[in-house]
């Protein structure tokens, strides 16, 4: 059980749904509410099917191309690093979010599906999070039921975003983000003195 909650709590870090609120309700934000609500479904939709296309496919293609799962371990380790550096000391993932929305086309696929909520940290994670050698399928499983689980609280708070943007604001999703920040760098760390060990140890 602990495990599990840790990998929620780690996939939760990464993908922050609580950073995904402004950028929410400023991709909608002239949308009626029955478009709102279906712009929602279709961004977790499709943010499932490309995370758990990697929980499958993802150590496939790295073999593919003959790169050592320690190798990705290490390089998605310290992008996971630098991306929860950005969320702790730089632009917090709603601010910087928001830019992008502000820009782009409104719909699901960007900025809601990706980068949103479909990160590239998130795709890293749910590779290095699902490796052959260190999980076996029914662990991998349960990964990938955590995955959907965080992707369900994501649904859920896009078609609350109105009444949890009144209730924590902006600057309440910023401190979130910024604590999610902190511990999503201590498991990249983590990633990064596991992969370290498994490379020298092959």
């Amino acid at each position: 059980m602990s495990e599990l909650l840790a990998t929620f709590i780690f996939f939760f870090a990464v993908i922050d749904p609580i950073g995904t609120v402004p950028v929410f309700i400023s991709v909608t934000n002239h949308y009626e509410e029955k478009v709102k609500r279906k712009i929602a479904f279709q961004a977790t939709f499709v943010s499932a099917l490309i995370l758990i296309f990697f929980v499958v496919a993802g150590e496939l293609v790295l073999n593919a191309i003959n790169i050592p799962l320690s190798a990705f371990q290490i390089a998605g380790g310290i992008i996971l690093f630098l991306f929860a550096l950005t969320m702790i000391f730089g632009e917090s993932k709603p601010e910087e979010e928001l830019k992008m929305a502000g820009n782009a086309n409104e719909t699901a696929i960007f900025p809601l599906a990706v980068p949103s909520i479909a990160s590239p940290g998130a795709i890293l994670a749910a590779v290095l999070m699902t490796e052959n050698n260190r999980y076996n399928l029914f662990e991998q499983v349960q990964t990938s039921l955590m995955i959907l689980a965080v992707l369900l609280v994501v649904l859920v708070l896009m078609l609350l975003a109105t009444w949890v943007h009144r209730f924590i604001g902006n600057g309440g999703a910023s401190i979130v983000s910024r604590v999610m920040g902190m511990i999503l760098a201590a498991m990249a760390v983590s990633n990064v003195l596991a992969g370290i060990k498994d490379y020298f140890a092959i």
